[in-house]
């Protein structure tokens, strides 16, 4: 079987030397790993075994799991072995969702993930990828270093560009797809073909015929058209060498020829037929899960706790998200916002809750005050920047608690998306409030209805409120386990675990997390004693983790719990079962633990003081935003509140510039030693002192 053969279309058997970069070939492991890619005109497999690689390429059929066994049984066949062989399948492409194995390990990928690591592991030192397929094409941007995404741009809304244009032109030319590349090539004038539409572009086609311009010529112009269209994604990407060219469309020479004209730039062919990049990226995936599910099985120390796997499902959900044309897409400005709706509802969704880099802060400022704070000027900025989560949503929602969120909402609904505002109660105990959050409830139940044209039926908004209990409740085990002298996770890491909870779809997430709580409660604990800390106030966003590097990475400080809206505090709620599941989630939401608008602030106050009490902190600090109107204006009195019990507290107020990272860094390091020298001094004994 080590022989190279040909067994059908795209079929074949490969040295893995012979193919994948010198520079990585080291990095292929001795799994073996199958990678499945179902195309929407096409499904292709690579299958990585015993330093071999086998290719499989079939015509994509009505039923997906029958493609995905044809390819099984012709990979199978080639390589001599059996499904009970393979170690772990990852699935990716247009019908990766159906792809269904009971007996072996398999996960699902998007096929951008999956391009950009195949088309890594063909060629090092890729940059950027042109991906063009059946249905759409996409311009991605690739760190050399780890064959991961760095930022991408589709055009998921029109067929201009794409297999399914260049096959209507073949069609018109009387060609076919294999043809009018090659046609293209003996081309000897250029003719204009609109680029902006597919509708228009087959009419000009027509009508060149119809003027008796010759095949290659009105081929030439067509080839010329997709690629324009495909290289204005690239605008919004770095356009760097070295560039690789994947999809279906990889083979016709008539496109490559045509995108090399208009970026300048020569493309690179590694040793592998590109139709494959996205395979062998599942495939290479295939051998990391593997791999790491090894490691997690013998996992018993904290030490180099590993979360990549949950980071990359975190990574990976996010572009599927962008990437899906099935449902409708919301995004979410508050933790007041009842996933459990979201969920029932059957739509994709996830929580609007990224820091900005500060030309993103910049450009959100152009349309909010400058005395609002980052946070809100990054989440407009996200929009004017198109930044591809935030372009691909059909809605936004929150339910409104600061003054900054509404006029954030206003915003997105007046210049970007529809947006739409639910009234949070500012005081929440009184039955007329609660009735009133009922209506609330009701009424983004009709919106989300109205949204995917499909009713909200109740037994379904209750096993999505069952299932959400249940998720809620292994977060706050999982936290839980941070009440041991030797937490087995850091701040860091429940914070990426809290991000799974707002990303990852709820049904995929149970078994996530019970695997993470059954290896995390493996870790033993001991008996020293280490400095706890506490860190409170507005929230911490996705990607804002200066705060916890400098603490846990750079001072060697324990964070233990936080209360703030990204951090444990949204799991302190249950949902009591009634009659009326909208007269339960508006109980369960003004019961949980109030945000800083909400009155009296004593609530808030007081669960902040029953966390530190509950996970025997040593010192808090207190981190908010700049003009935070919540936590910023109400800081004083929680600083108070932890100065009666007697612990010391930092308070920090700052942005998105980084600018003040050293004179952070210097005030972390001062309140750390002067704990320090507290306890040395009185034995363990708490001190208050003031920040």
């Amino acid at each position: 079987m080590n022989a190279s053969h040909e067994s059908a279309p795209g079929g074949r058997s490969l040295a893995l030397a012979d193919v994948i970069d010198p520079a990585l070939v080291h990095e292929v492991t001795d799994v073996t790993a199958l990678g499945i890619d179902i195309g929407s005109r096409n499904s292709k497999a690579v299958l990585i075994h015993e330093g071999r690689l086998h290719t499989a390429l079939l015509p994509t059929g009505i039923n997906m799991q029958e493609t995905a066994q044809e390819l099984l049984d012709e990979l199978f066949q080639g390589a001599g072995i059996a499904l009970e062989d393979i170690d772990f399948i990852v699935g990716t492409g247009y019908g990766r969702v159906s792809l269904k194995f009971t007996t072996v390990p398999c996960e699902i990928l998007t096929e951008i993930s999956c391009h950009a690591m195949g088309a890594h592991y063909l060629n090092a030192g890729t940059r950027t990828i042109i991906d063009i397929g059946g249905q759409d094409a996409k311009a991605i941007q690739v760190d050399p270093e780890t064959g991961k995404v760095v930022k991408f741009r589709m055009n998921d809304k029109c067929a201009a560009g794409t297999g399914r244009f260049l096959e209507k032109a073949a069609n018109l030319l009387d060609l076919t797809m294999y043809d009018v590349g090659p046609e293209s090539l003996k081309s000897q004038k250029e003719l204009e073909v609109s680029s902006q539409c597919v509708v228009f572009a087959e009419s000009e086609v027509i009508s060149h015929r119809a003027k008796g311009e010759v095949a290659a010529d009105i081929s030439a112009g067509v080839h010329m058209a997709s690629a324009k269209r495909v290289t204005s994604l690239l605008r919004a990407i770095p356009l760097e060498s070295d560039i690789v060219f994947t999809g279906g469309v990889s083979n016709n020479v008539g496109m490559k020829r045509a995108l090399e004209k208009l970026l300048d730039k020569t493309i690179v062919m590694p040793r592998l037929d590109m139709v494959f990049a996205g395979c062998l990226g599942a495939a290479v995936y295939a051998q990391r899960l593997a791999v790491e599910a090894r490691k997690a099985q013998i996992a018993t120390t904290a030490e180099g706790f590993d979360l990549s796997d949950l980071s990359r499902r975190i990574e990976d959900a996010e572009l599927s998200l962008i990437e899906r044309k099935d449902v409708k897409k919301v995004g979410t400005l508050c933790t007041y916002t009842p996933p459990e709706l979201l969920t029932a509802a059957g739509v994709a969704f996830g929580r609007i809750d990224k820091c900005g880099s500060p030309p993103v802060v910049a450009e959100g400022e152009v349309i909010v005050k400058s005395v609002m704070c980052d946070m809100s000027k990054s989440v407009i900025g996200h929009f004017r920047t198109k930044d591809p989560f935030h372009d691909a949503l059909d809605q936004v929602v929150t339910f409104y608690t600061c003054d900054t969120m509404r006029a954030t909402s206003n915003a997105i609904n007046h210049y970007f998306k529809p947006s739409y505002g639910y009234v949070v109660p500012r005081v929440g105990d009184k039955p007329s409030a609660r009735e009133f959050f009922r209506g609330e409830m009701i009424a983004f139940k009709q919106d989300l209805e109205k949204l995917t044209g499909s009713p909200v039926e109740d037994a379904k908004l209750r096993e999505s409120i069952s299932l959400h209990r249940k998720l809620r409740q292994t977060v706050r085990k999982i936290s839980e386990l941070r009440k041991r002298n030797r937490p087995p996770l850091t701040g860091t890491d429940f914070l990426e675990i809290t991000r799974a909870y707002r990303s990852l779809p709820a049904e995929e997430q149970l078994p996530v997390l019970d695997d993470l709580y059954q290896r995390l409660s493996a870790v033993p604990d001991d008996d020293a004693q280490r400095l706890r800390m506490m860190i409170c106030g507005g929230i911490i966003a996705d990607g804002d983790r200066r705060l916890m590097d400098l603490l846990e990475k750079d001072i060697g400080v324990q964070v233990v719990v936080e209360d703030h809206c990204t951090g444990l505090s949204p799991f302190y709620y249950d949902l009591q079962d009634s009659d009326d599941p909208y007269r339960d989630l508006a109980n369960a939401y003004l019961d949980q633990a109030p945000c800083a608008r909400q009155s009296p602030l004593t609530r808030r106050i007081d669960f902040a003081a029953m966390l530190a009490e509950e996970y025997k902190v040593d010192a808090v600090i207190y981190y908010t935003l700049k003009f935070c109107p919540s936590f910023a204006q109400t800081k004083g009195l929680f600083l108070r509140r932890f100065h009666q019990m007697g612990l010391p507290a930092l308070d920090l107020d700052t942005d998105y510039s980084q600018g003040d990272t050293g004179q952070i860094k210097t005030r972390l390091e001062a309140f750390v030693e002067v704990l320090k020298e507290a306890r040395k001094g009185t034995q363990g004994e708490k001190t208050a002192c003031a920040a």
